[in-house]
């Protein structure tokens, strides 16, 4: 469908009841843009869903920076930010740190809070280097078996051995 002020793909469908009667348009990001602003003269009800709508086009990304961004990779792990917005899962602790600026508003809005609050394991923290190494040995073996490089996928496997030999 297209805009209702120029040629463009209509991408916000607005209805507005005026005076009981609904009323529909249809227009292009820019064209609502327009719109929302210029209805902050309009009564209450209009204006806080106006307002609201504007502040979602303002703070929403558009598909070519969500894309990029689902691109991005965990150097340790090697998940994308797509795999954990599809599975809700981190591969490592250092998507945390990879991740941070898309995990953190998320963060604040579950918890409360961006820093824990609360008991801690007694264990040595020395075991996440490990756990963090494991995951990249497996990773680079799932490769290396991948890519057939089964001399590389030997060496790695004894790595793996050695560490949770270590482990244990």
């Amino acid at each position: 469908m297209k805009c209702q002020q120029c040629d463009k793909q209509a991408t916000f469908h607005i209805t507005e009841l005026t005076q009981g009667k609904p009323q529909e348009f249809h227009l292009c990001e820019d064209h609502a843009r327009q719109y929302l602003a210029s209805s902050s003269t309009e009564p209450e009800g209009a204006a806080g869903m106006a307002a609201a709508l504007a502040q979602q086009i303002a703070i929403g990304q558009t598909a070519a920076e969500l894309a990029q961004l689902d691109q991005q990779a965990c150097p340790v792990c090697g998940i994308t930010f797509f795999e954990f917005r599809s599975q809700g899962r981190l591969g490592c602790p250092h998507d945390y740190v990879c991740f941070q600026k898309q995990l953190e508003p998320l963060i604040v809005n579950i918890h409360g809070e961006s820093r824990h609050v609360g008991k801690r394991p007694h264990a040595d923290a020395g075991g996440s280097q490990d756990r963090t190494q494991l995951i990249r040995l497996r990773r680079e073996l799932k490769e290396a078996i991948d890519d057939e490089h089964y001399e590389r996928a030997g060496e790695l496997r004894d790595e793996i051995q050695r560490i949770e030999g270590r482990r244990s």
